[in-house]
């Protein structure tokens, strides 16, 4: 048994698929297959059984996934204390973050990192909620911000700090810059991202609440283009503080707070429940919440 067999065995049965693990891993599936195959004949035990959705662990292949993560973190661990023996921290971590996010804090987090631990190597990716939660799972990220997340499985989350949300309108329209109440939103034609974003289940959510739903104007993806279609009178947008704050132009808007408890953007870090947190990872969780204490000026939880 190698460790590269033994890394692949974990990522399928925490995927439950050969397909999505190859994907992660970035190997053919054959050729994958095998590997697992060479570990099932060394053990001489059948590690994983295929049904309709995937791959399940047989008991034998519980014991070795349980024991696995042990002996990759561990070997983790050692990387990181040889190059703690050096005077730095090593290793690669990912951390995934929002759009309205990345321009704010991309730079100052590669900044400060790169400072801080020099030895290792940092990727920001960016992506929405519910891609994030997966790459967590699959291990593609070690660490994510995520706003309205609900309890995940395999997932831990730590509450940062909560936002306003606005309602952004073009310039040109007629209406009062006073605040908006919850119920009213459904007066205006909205331009939003598809499910599942954060915010759009939000505002559903809260309005289903009341017997109403929204008038969706268009379903668009990224808060730049939804903002240049509200700046053109296609409709209006539901942005978060931090967006809000980061308009290009603001003279191209109008602003108006909406109205109620329940409608606010819940920003939480999160982390895979079921890997031990390695010590360059910490720094990474340390440095990220440091970062949105010293960029985002929002109340915090």
């Amino acid at each position: 048994m190698d460790l590269k067999q033994l890394e692949y065995f974990v990522r399928v049965a925490e995927l439950g698929s050969f397909t999505r693990a190859a994907s992660v891993l970035d190997i053919v599936q054959p050729a994958l297959s095998r590997q697992v195959r060479m570990l099932e004949l060394e053990f001489k035990q059948t590690l994983l059984v295929r049904n309709g959705r995937g791959v399940v662990t047989t008991d034998a292949g519980k014991l070795l996934l349980e024991y696995g993560r042990g002996i990759l973190y561990q070997v983790e661990r050692l990387r990181e204390e040889l190059g703690r023996a050096r005077g730095a921290l090593v290793g690669h971590v990912a951390l995934g973050l929002p759009p309205s996010l990345l321009k704010i804090l991309a730079v100052p987090i590669f900044r400060e990192f790169k400072e801080k631990f020099p030895a290792a190597t940092l990727a920001i990716r960016e992506g929405m909620s519910s891609g994030m939660h997966e790459s967590l799972v699959s291990g593609r990220l070690d660490v994510a911000l995520l706003y309205n997340a609900s309890p995940l499985p395999d997932v831990d989350l730590t509450p940062l700090l909560e936002e306003e949300l606005f309602l952004v309108a073009p310039q040109g329209d007629g209406g009062p810059a006073t605040p908006v109440a919850i119920g009213e939103l459904p007066n205006y034609p909205l331009i939003v991202p598809s499910r599942p974003n954060a915010i759009r289940m939000l505002i559903e959510g809260e309005l289903a609440n009341l017997g109403l739903r929204p008038t969706i104007a268009f379903e668009v993806d990224g808060v730049n283009a939804i903002l240049d279609l509200v700046a053109e009178g296609f409709g209006y947008a539901i942005l978060s503080q931090t967006a809000v704050a980061n308009l290009a132009s603001e003279r191209q808007y109008r602003l108006r707070s909406i109205l109620g408890d329940g409608l606010k953007a819940k920003l939480s870090l999160a982390v895979n429940s079921h890997r031990q947190i390695t010590a360059t990872q910490q720094g990474l969780i340390d440095l990220v919440r440091q970062m949105v204490a010293e960029h985002l000026d929002r109340a915090p939880l």
